[in-house]
């Protein structure tokens, strides 16, 4: 095929990928530890863990899950934690141990949680005490056998009267009494793996990473199998775009605000940031803007990651637009469309480009992105570096230049496929290694890359991914609900939020009972915000209910 998009490559990017630096995404950071023991690796409120205690840190944890649990080479351990400094220490040590990691939301219902623990087959899961008591509801129909609790200051610097303040007015939740089997705290494990030495464990390319969870194009979670080819390759192909942008700093500050569990933030901010031997100033609560605010204000930062409601919030909370920004660098958005407006105005207030990229938990996430002498135009960027993207229509085939159709991929980020769920990686891969990502799109004759509709029902609320099925599946369990369709709707703080048209057996059933039941059994980016009742739904001759038709209404 014809790279395009080759011609429009800034001077320093490569068109195809030179030998990856690292063989694993262990051998990245122990790396790091070697080259750069004494910069400062991680920040949270107040405490600074240096490359060094990192390495320190993770051994210990490590030797924990190995020599304490007897955990062995590629079985699961599930981290749900926010961004918070045990985070990377937990995360390095699981791969020190030679195991693959499962990503947890630390807001995920019981019901949620469950899934994701199950389906993964994941043995031992390290938590913020705070949600605990989530897991209490279902570890028994798990297969989680050893539990690590966590306080939020455990590694803080900071006195526990300050770090529970912190909890009650941003992680919103009391620290539960609970009594979970196997349980141990974070300080124990680290203490009983410090009298032991790690037995190495071979690591390389074709072994396991992550266990990504994603609805993929439909609405059942699955586990994306990340690679460490997957993740070195995609580390790399983000380093090399970066070019020379940091070229004469001692040390690259990053502002972590996504959380680390999410894949954008993952790769974009955990991984590549220490390829660098950079530090991640970790966010835990970005939704709390004017703390938010005042944290930036104390970090001459280097490259900003975010989403479109996170700019938005931003440049509205005050005191944001006279913080110096002449240290930035690098502001990438991702997650969902960034407004045209909200590019303007940030450029405005920052006098930074926010440049667009795209990608999916199923490529590791990156694989388009704006280049970093662009302007903003609306698109999505170029392929990068050993990407090859085309536009396919109906039949699979590729449609010419400026025709619109469904966005394939093909690179090494592309994931090995969905864990033990053959059949839905069938759905989604094409004969040659192309991933069919469900969007559709278009490419000009430059190689920039256009996004213009989403093929599934995907609704988009502020970068996380809703599937009304999952949606609609919980509703209709509520006595006197027939029918229920769920939809995007346009919203202007997240992108989109979740209408949700319901069909009533029982009249006494309220838009109360419906939001409540929702409460208790979906994240919250997941329930609906509005409720619309009908006599029917539009149906197509085969009974199949027709979303598009209450969208184009």
């Amino acid at each position: 095929m014809e790279r395009i998009w080759h011609k429009s490559y800034p001077e320093w990017v490569p068109k195809e990928l030179p030998a990856a630096p690292f063989r694993s995404v262990r051998d990245l950071f122990e790396q790091a530890f070697e080259k750069w023991p004494d910069r400062p690796s991680y920040y949270n409120m107040g405490t600074t863990l240096s490359y060094r205690q990192l390495d320190e840190l993770s051994m210990q944890f490590a030797c924990y899950l190995q020599k304490t649990l007897g955990l062995t080479r590629g079985e699961r351990v599930a981290i749900m934690l926010p961004n918070v400094l045990q985070y990377p220490v937990a995360m390095c040590g699981a791969f020190r141990a030679g195991l693959v990691v499962v990503n947890v939301n630390p807001l995920y219902t019981a019901r949620e949680l469950e899934h994701q623990l199950a389906d993964s087959g994941a043995k031992c899961i390290v938590i913020l005490e705070n949600f605990a008591h989530t897991l209490q509801e279902v570890i028994g129909e798990t297969t989680i056998k050893n539990v690590v609790t966590t306080g939020l200051g455990d590694l803080l610097n900071f006195p526990m009267n300050i770090v529970t303040n912190f909890v009650m007015r941003h992680v919103r939740r009391s620290v539960p009494a609970f009594d979970l089997p196997n349980s141990t705290s974070f300080k124990a494990a680290l203490r009983s793996g410090a009298k032991h030495e790690l037995t190495e464990v071979e690591l390389g390319f074709a072994d396991i990473a992550y266990l990504q969870y994603t609805g993929g194009t439909t609405g059942v979670s699955k586990g994306a199998m990340l690679s460490h080819r997957n993740m070195i390759s995609n580390v790399h192909q983000t380093t090399l775009w970066q070019g020379d942008a940091y070229k004469d700093l001692e040390q690259i500050v990053a502002i972590a605000a996504l959380p680390l569990y999410h894949i954008f933030s993952l790769e974009g901010n955990c991984l590549t940031v220490m390829a660098q031997g950079g530090l991640n100033v970790l966010i835990t609560n970005p939704r709390d803007s004017k703390a938010f605010v005042k944290e930036l204000a104390k970090h001459p930062f280097n490259l900003f990651a975010g989403v479109n409601t996170m700019f938005s919030s931003l440049m509205n909370t005050p005191g944001f637009a006279a913080l110096d920004f002449s240290d930035l660098r690098v502001c990438i958005g991702g997650g969902m469309a960034v407004q045209p407006a909200v590019a303007k105005q940030w450029k405005d207030i920052t006098g930074s480009t926010i440049l667009q990229g795209y990608g999916l938990t199923e490529t590791s996430p990156v694989a388009i992105v704006a280049p970093l002498n662009s302007e903003f135009n609306g698109s999505i960027g170029l392929p990068v570096s050993s990407t090859d993207v085309t536009i396919c229509g109906e039949n699979g085939g590729p449609l010419e230049i400026g025709e619109i159709g469904e966005i394939c991929i093909k690179g090494p980020q592309v994931m090995e496929g969905y864990w033990q769920r053959p059949d839905e990686t069938e759905k989604v891969m094409l004969p040659g290694g192309w991933l069919r990502t469900g969007d559709i799109g278009r490419m000009d004759e430059n190689g920039f890359v256009f996004i213009e509709d989403r093929k599934k029902d995907m609704i988009l609320v502020s970068g996380f991914n809703v599937y009304p099925n999952e949606v609609e599946n919980v509703v209709v369990e509520i006595d006197g609900i027939l029918e229920a369709a769920a939809i995007g709707v346009p919203d202007e703080r997240s992108g989109e939020v979740v209408k949700l048209f319901v069909v009533r057996t029982d009249a006494s059933v309220t838009e109360e009972d419906i939001f409540d039941y929702c409460r208790k059994n979906l994240t919250n980016y997941k329930r609906p915000k509005s409720i619309e009742f009908r006599d029917e739904l539009p149906k197509t001759n085969v009974g199949k209910i027709l979303r598009r038709a209450l969208r184009d209404e």
